[in-house]
């Protein structure tokens, strides 16, 4: 593993402030310790420097991953961000979603079609489970 060089934080960051915009520093600093952006065979992983200096005795060809994959390099350098990614995005998010229909679609659907996949709270559904109706 390896800390991110400046193309490739820029990259990374770039991607995140799209969904979650000045909280990225939310991210870092955290109140349970100071978390931080490696890369491991193209892969970006989130970990905690705790976990980070324990993890310095294993060989890199040995290490498999550490911590949590938030997105992978393509070839082109462009950075796509991972559903795992997302239980740690989902806290801080604008509310971001899919759409489901076209824009045209959209303009003579009935009430009850969906328009929109909300992808932002994917755990809402299992965290307020007992209370939905």
């Amino acid at each position: 593993m390896r800390p991110l060089t400046e193309a490739e934080t820029r990259a990374v960051f770039e991607k995140l402030g799209r969904y979650i915009g000045e909280n990225i520093q939310l991210l870092v600093d955290r109140p349970d310790g100071t978390y931080c952006f490696r890369l491991h065979r193209d892969r970006v992983y989130y970990v905690s420097e705790k976990l980070l200096k324990l993890a310095v005795s294993i060989p890199r060809d040995s290490l498999v991953a550490l911590g949590t994959c938030f997105g992978k390099f393509t070839k082109t350098q462009k950075f796509r961000l991972n559903v795992t990614a997302l239980d740690f995005l989902a806290p801080y998010a604008k509310g971001f979603g899919v759409a489901a229909k076209s824009t045209q679609d959209c303009r003579k659907v009935d009430p009850m079609a969906i328009v929109v996949f909300h992808q932002a709270d994917v755990g809402e559904y299992v965290r307020n489970e007992d209370t939905l109706t």
